[in-house]
């Protein structure tokens, strides 16, 4: 019986280090391509012109570090050179330059940003979800509110939408 409890014991043990070593190597692996592309991007860009892409790419690795103040100059330079090539989706862009501006409280300018990406795309939901948070930061509910039914009418799914919305309609009609 005791062999019994030692063997399912050490089997728990055992399922439990297999399963914090798979999760570790899974972070170190995923840490080391964002380094990896931090780097590659980091080195290419200061000796040559990069593409829309690289910038973005590049602003968007800074604003996973939650280094915003280095994200968003990238994202402006990655508009700048979307301008010069031509391509015309870049509220993606424009939506990942509101955030690194929410990420520091200047919410006008994440608004103004948000706005923008809508402009270009006006069925983009997590656009619409960000927007709505910036109206809740600044206490515009009834803005905030008109943001998540917007979400809403292209994601009637939308958790987050629903959720705020929901929130936001007993705020405004009280």
């Amino acid at each position: 019986m005791d062999n019994n409890l030692a063997l399912v014991y050490l089997s728990v043990l055992v399922g439990l280090l297999a399963f914090a070593s798979v999760s570790i190597l899974r972070q170190v692996l995923k840490t080391r391509r964002v380094e990896s592309s931090l780097s590659r991007l980091r080195n290419k860009l200061t000796k040559d012109k990069g593409t829309a892409q690289e910038y973005y790419e590049l602003g968007s690795i800074y604003s996973e570090k939650k280094v915003y103040t280095q994200a968003i100059p990238l994202f402006q330079k990655a508009l700048k050179a979307a301008e010069e090539e031509g391509e015309d989706n870049t509220a993606p862009i424009f939506n990942a330059l509101g955030y690194a501006y929410f990420a520091q409280d200047q919410y006008d300018l994440a608004i103004r940003q948000y706005k923008e990406a809508l402009k270009i795309k006006p069925d983009y939901v997590v656009a619409w979800n960000n927007l709505g948070h910036s109206y809740e930061r600044k206490k515009l509910n009834s803005q905030a509110l008109q943001a998540y039914e917007e979400a809403l009418k292209f994601a009637p799914n939308n958790a987050t939408a629903k959720r705020r919305a929901e929130s936001l309609r007993r705020l405004v009609s009280a």
